[in-house]
């Protein structure tokens, strides 16, 4: 495989099938090895990818730890084509010189967008009366037929009000004249909670006076299972829950136990823990409407998605500073 040391042009990996327009950028810079097939590569795999690279793209699946990174020892910059980036060890990243890079802001309003798109699916039984009708079930109207529950003028809670929150709070409070309730680590100025109309509640007011609960928070050690049974008993048997942040915030398990047992009313979900897979008791309940990690995907999105991760990498391969880092290692590799 080519290296910078080979070509005089900086190497570079692009882990997973993007855009061809993105790839066509990346090859005025550098020597490009891409994965058109857009197979899952192992741990090992990558690694062996990585020889000789000086960048790598990624789409947030692809561990980089201090494994990857002590057999890497050419890398100097990982390019997440997402916002998240619980894939990086940060830690190990600093040690060893490397820079990782995510991709704020071009993703907020149409993430934002797919929150009231799960919200408004389950709280008003869109895929469960769906199916009704496709099974050939729906022969006439009745009062209580799929009788779901008000969006519009009811309590919006979000648990995380970084950008997405934000969007999501504004949404809620100027589109649908919501009462908007926010719970975050620390309390937002006057001015962005005057115009999010939202007010600033502890973590057990959000859980017991929400109707409808969106999570927005990222994933860490601390936010692992931050919705579990007792947090799940403290809502409503009418709320709404919605988690578009990422999985392992919500214990699946103790969800798919209080749905069953209508617990809570309803659930949107486009995350899952340890995701592809899907916890069981979640496909055997009608109450909760799940989508496969979607909520960024419109094509403007994604490919603005992709082009800032390649910015990234051109950016900090050719003039050494990245536009969107997540840390900043005070030794750099290279």
């Amino acid at each position: 495989m080519a290296s910078e040391a080979t070509t005089g042009r900086p190497a570079v990996l692009v882990a997973r099938a993007v855009f061809s327009e993105t790839i066509e950028r990346l090859r005025a810079h550098f020597d490009v090895e891409t994965n058109d097939a857009d197979d899952e590569w192992s741990p090992d795999e990558l690694i062996r990818r990585l020889q000789g690279k000086a960048g790598v793209l990624l789409t947030g699946t692809q561990r980089v730890d201090d494994a990857l990174l002590r057999a890497c020892p050419t890398l100097r910059i990982a390019a997440n084509m997402t916002v998240g980036y619980n894939n990086f060890d940060v830690v190990a990243m600093d040690a060893h010189g490397v820079v990782g890079t995510n991709t704020p802001d071009v993703l907020t309003e149409t993430t934002a967008d797919f929150g009231f798109a799960l919200l408004l699916a389950a709280a008003r039984r869109v895929t469960e009366s769906e199916r009704y009708l496709r099974a050939g079930r729906w022969t006439r109207w009745s009062y209580d037929l799929f009788a779901g529950a008000e969006v519009h003028g009811t309590t919006l809670g979000i648990l995380g009000m970084g950008r997405i929150g934000q969007a999501i709070a504004r949404c809620g409070a100027h589109g649908f004249g919501m009462r908007v309730l926010y719970h975050n680590r620390h309390r937002l100025d006057a001015a962005i909670e005057n115009d999010c109309r939202a007010t600033w509640v502890d973590k057990d007011t959000l859980l017991r006076e929400s109707d409808h609960l969106v999570l927005v928070l990222p994933y860490t050690p601390q936010n692992h299972h931050i919705i579990g049974a007792a947090e799940l008993a403290r809502m409503k048997p009418t709320a709404v829950l919605v988690n578009l942040a990422r999985g392992g915030i919500v214990d699946d398990a103790a969800l798919a136990q209080a749905l069953r047992e209508r617990r809570i009313a309803a659930a949107g979900l486009d995350v899952f823990e340890g995701e592809p897979h899907v916890h069981p008791g979640l496909l055997e309940v009608p109450n909760v409407v799940l989508t496969p990690h979607i909520a960024s995907a419109t094509v403007r999105t994604r490919r603005a998605m992709a082009d800032l991760a390649a910015d990234n990498l051109i950016a900090y391969l050719t003039k050494g500073r990245a536009l969107t880092p997540v840390n900043h290692p005070a030794q750099r590799r290279g």
